[in-house]
């Protein structure tokens, strides 16, 4: 069973590509919809909740973790893996920096996400640690998340908030634009239509489950695991907002069954 946590509604983004890209198998998601945006909370803030979301999921079974969500992924990931030995934990950033270091051909690449994001200096780092000659132009976007949680995904004032947001980076001259934050895909085709077709998009979404689907083929204990009718499977979130059923459908193309679960 895959676990999935998230400090919302975003990572069914990865859900969605866990859906596609992996059919059939077992899905426990948690999204800390109480406590969201974790973005705009101190490190140790993120890493306690981070803890408690993992936890719920290895309690209720999960035979891998992903963290859906690049704030947690960029402050939280270590103390994750430190704390759950024995399962295997898929954080976003790493899997989007490889994809991002191959497509690149002028050495800038953009990074968007929420503020405890880019001012951890995650992609950057990391980026660096592989690459020094590339330079990475970060960009906080804290209005994104909300406006896309809302279903806002089109309307006059998400254009503009976006344009204003990505106006640095196209000043910069990037080329590769990372999506940091899992809320972001449900913005691509507006965010592509502000950078224009020379840029290109990272979507962390889609490669971490990618990741996931190499390490489950050359781990057949986990596939076997993870085939497994598992009692505690399903969709719970730590607050169920009314419009909360709405937009599941809308970004998983299908309605889910929801269960509220409080983390103390």
């Amino acid at each position: 069973m895959i676990g999935v946590f998230d400090s919302g509604i975003g990572g069914l983004t990865v859900v969605k590509e866990l859906e596609r890209q992996l059919p059939g198998e077992q899905i426990l998601y948690f999204g800390d919809t109480a406590r969201y945006p974790y973005g705009n909370k101190g490190p140790e803030t993120i890493v306690q909740y981070a803890l408690q979301d993992a936890d719920f999921l290895a309690q209720k079974g999960a035979d891998c973790i992903i963290i859906a969500c690049n704030t947690a992924s960029a402050v939280a990931s270590k103390e994750i893996s430190d704390a759950f030995t024995d399962l295997p934990v898929f954080e976003v950033i790493t899997p989007a920096v490889r994809a991002a270091i191959t497509a690149t051909t002028n050495g800038r690449i953009g990074v968007i996400g929420t503020r405890a994001t880019i001012n951890s200096d995650i992609y950057a780092e990391t980026i660096n640690a592989t690459r020094n000659d590339i330079t990475v132009v970060g960009q906080a976007c804290p209005l994104l998340v909300p406006l896309a949680e809302e279903g806002w995904l089109d309307t006059p004032t998400t254009i503009t908030v976006t344009k204003q947001y990505l106006q640095p980076l196209i000043d910069q001259h990037i080329d590769t634009l990372i999506l940091g934050c899992t809320h972001y895909p449900l913005l691509r085709n507006l965010i592509q239509n502000i950078m224009g077709d020379t840029v290109t998009l990272i979507d962390p979404a889609e490669l971490v489950v990618g990741t996931l689907k190499e390490f489950i083929k050359k781990t057949p204990g986990l596939q076997r695991a993870m085939t497994r009718d598992e009692y505690g499977t399903g969709y719970y979130f730590s607050d169920l907002p009314s419009h909360l059923n709405n937009l599941i459908k809308v970004w998983l193309g299908h309605g889910v069954t929801v269960r509220r679960h409080i983390i103390a």
